[in-house]
């Protein structure tokens, strides 16, 4: 796991992803701080830009758009007010990383 604070949209983020989809590894990055400046895009308190790296049994059989949707409408919420990118890696268990 990360060694960055544990931040407000961080923590939701992982908790959804983690009730959800019981992950093997689940690591959540804020990247804001590579995006500042960027537009009306940016909040003050960073926490717009993500990259979630995410192991799980429940990606077993999709292919990447299927969990790429099904992060997505996890995370709906998060994507229509506040976190305006989302960089994903998903991977089942069984695949090699």
């Amino acid at each position: 796991m990360s060694q960055q604070p544990k931040t407000p949209v961080r923590v939701g983020i992982e908790a959804k992803l983690t009730a959800a989809l019981a992950p093997k590894s689940l690591e959540v990055i804020d990247e804001s701080h590579r995006h500042a400046g960027h537009g009306h895009h940016h909040h003050p308190d960073g926490e717009t830009h993500f990259r979630v790296e995410i192991v799980s049994d429940a990606f077993e059989g999709k292919s990447r758009i299927e969990r790429h949707r099904m992060i997505n409408a996890l995370l709906a919420e998060e994507l229509a007010s506040r976190v305006h990118a989302l960089a994903i890696s998903a991977r089942a268990t069984s695949e090699p990383g």
